[in-house]
């Protein structure tokens, strides 16, 4: 097992690996893609139905996935060639574009039909998601790792923001209908590529021992005692759970109402300019991680003191009451949350044992993206007893009292 108790040295950039600059531009395409999708299926489907009950479905369809099958293709990915895998995300990802383009064109869209759309799409990301994990520690190895790590992640946060962008602008110039039919040309560069790209143990010929059985749920009850062994790992995962399950990104959903409340001229552009100040954050940090890595080294104490001043820095944001000083909290805010989550993706991979890292990586997601599917119940459910400043304020300190806790115990297990 590969240790992460050192920083990797400072020429350790991702970006060096032909390979991995190949696989980190058609990563962006998806991603941007997957963005472009939900512009024009949400816009249309809530002109024909108007329905917030299909709202409150996408959200739950997109994460849903991750909590019930991400260790089963983790599993998938121990046993089978995580290349073809992912292009399985990226044929579904496929067939939901085409199937809205086909209701579009025949004006037959019925509720059923976009809540069978939208469950592909999410099983779509789950597959993706997962088995890009497990094939990116074989494209660059353990010394890159936290490079790649940062920089999916920074490509993550510029599909977020590049995607609705050029979704509006399709949708303007050439339709919702021709325009989702346009958007599948973004998932082709991944899909073929990952035809002959010459990484994975398929491709090497490499086993990693005995091969377990997939075996659904049996499989997450076993891994989680594989896990409870391994302290390094079994803390990172913990500390991504609380996360995506305390607080996720529902705070982004409650934006409008923070704010109106800030009460700071058009509200529809404070929103804006809030969530743009949240992203602006988060690149900056895997833009200075990336090129000024070294004042932070990859340590599990390093993504526990990060991950508390996320935590504290959306208390503090729950209470502004003043909308320039909300923007800079933002944007510590972004700083922190990419910075502490790549970092415990990293950890996770390196300490992962290489015969189950698929579903140890499969773990890792349902925790830190299942378990969003209930931090609208933490943030927004408790928000509609209260409000969103209190219901938030809540949320990051119980996230804040869980991280101090994992922190507290690992540095009485290293004395």
């Amino acid at each position: 097992m590969t240790s992460a108790a050192a920083s990797p040295p400072a020429d350790s950039s991702a970006l060096r690996i032909p390979g991995y600059r190949t696989f980190l531009i058609t990563f962006m395409l998806a991603m941007m893609a997957d963005n472009i999708e939900h512009v024009i299926s949400y816009w249309v489907a809530f002109q024909k139905f108007h329905s917030a009950a299909l709202g409150g479905f996408a959200v739950v369809s997109h994460w849903l996935p991750f909590l019930m099958f991400s260790v089963p293709v983790g599993a998938l990915n121990d046993r089978f060639d995580s290349r073809r895998l992912i292009q399985g995300g990226m044929a579904l990802f496929i067939i939901a574009s085409v199937g809205w383009g086909y209701f579009f064109v025949t004006d037959s869209l019925r509720l059923w039909h976009a809540m069978v759309l939208l469950t592909i799409h999410g099983c779509a990301g789950v597959l993706w998601s997962t088995s890009s994990q497990m094939l990116l520690y074989d494209i660059v190895g353990a010394g890159s790792l936290p490079s790649a790590v940062r920089l999916n992640a920074t490509a993550r946060y510029l599909g977020v923001l590049v995607g609705p962008g050029v979704g509006s602008l399709i949708m303007k110039t050439l339709g919702p209908t021709q325009g989702i039919f346009v958007n599948t040309l973004f998932y082709l560069p991944l899909l073929f590529w990952l035809v002959s790209a010459p990484y994975g143990r398929h491709f090497r010929g490499v086993t990693a021992g005995p091969k377990r059985a997939v075996r659904g749920l049996a499989d997450i009850v076993q891994t989680i005692r594989d896990v409870r062994g391994m302290p390094m790992v079994a803390g990172m995962v913990l500390l991504a759970g609380a996360a995506s399950f305390f607080i996720g990104n529902s705070y982004q959903a409650q934006m409008p109402g923070f704010a109106h409340d800030l009460g700071h001229g058009d509200p529809g552009t404070a929103y804006t300019l809030l969530l743009a100040a949240d992203a602006a954050g988060a690149l900056l940090a895997g833009v200075l991680l990336e090129t000024r890595g070294t004042w932070l080294p990859t340590e599990a104490s390093s993504a526990m003191k990060i991950a508390l001043l996320w935590g504290c820095s959306l208390f503090t944001f729950a209470f502004m009451r003043s909308y320039p000083a909300a923007i800079a909290v933002l944007f510590l805010a972004g700083f922190f949350e990419l910075s502490f989550s790549s970092m415990t993706q990293a950890l996770v991979q390196l300490n992962a044992p290489d015969a189950i890292r698929g579903r140890v990586l499969g773990l890792f997601s349902m925790s830190a993206s299942g378990l969003r599917a209930f931090s609208g119940v933490t943030v927004g459910l408790l928000g509609s007893v209260t409000n969103t400043h209190i219901s938030l304020a809540v949320s990051a300190l119980a996230f804040v009292a869980v991280a101090g806790l994992l922190f507290f115990r690992a540095r009485q297990q290293g004395a």
